[in-house]
């Protein structure tokens, strides 16, 4: 059964994904601050990148070094397998629980402004 994921590392998961050969720390920060609008802090996403890695979500590869990093070479990162179904499995329950909730959200949303 594939694992939970907490709402961080689904973030992180999703914007991986997205950015298929081009995800490294600064694309996936880039990626979550214009998609939901979350300021994320360079060790927040290092940190999960490490424990996605580490529990086999996600594998990452050195890449060359380039001019505009001053020779500094990048991480990439892409989803495992494993990390696949988790993201898999947390966008199925996503939908499940909010099949048919809309027009209930927006009605309570109204509610509560006025």
């Amino acid at each position: 059964m594939a694992e939970r994921l907490g709402r961080l590392e689904q973030m992180m998961l999703f914007a991986i994904l997205r950015l298929d050969d081009d995800a490294y720390g600064a694309t996936i920060r880039r990626e979550i601050k214009e998609r939901i609008g979350r300021s994320l802090t360079t060790g927040a996403i290092y940190t999960t990148l490490r424990r996605l890695d580490e529990r086999g979500l996600v594998s990452s590869w050195v890449g060359e070094p380039t001019a505009e990093r001053g020779g500094r070479r990048k991480k990439f990162y892409r989803l495992e397998a494993g990390g696949l179904q988790a993201l898999e499995r947390s966008w199925t329950e996503i939908r499940e629980m909010s099949v048919g909730l809309s027009a209930k959200l927006n009605r309570r949303l109204e509610e509560s402004e006025g």
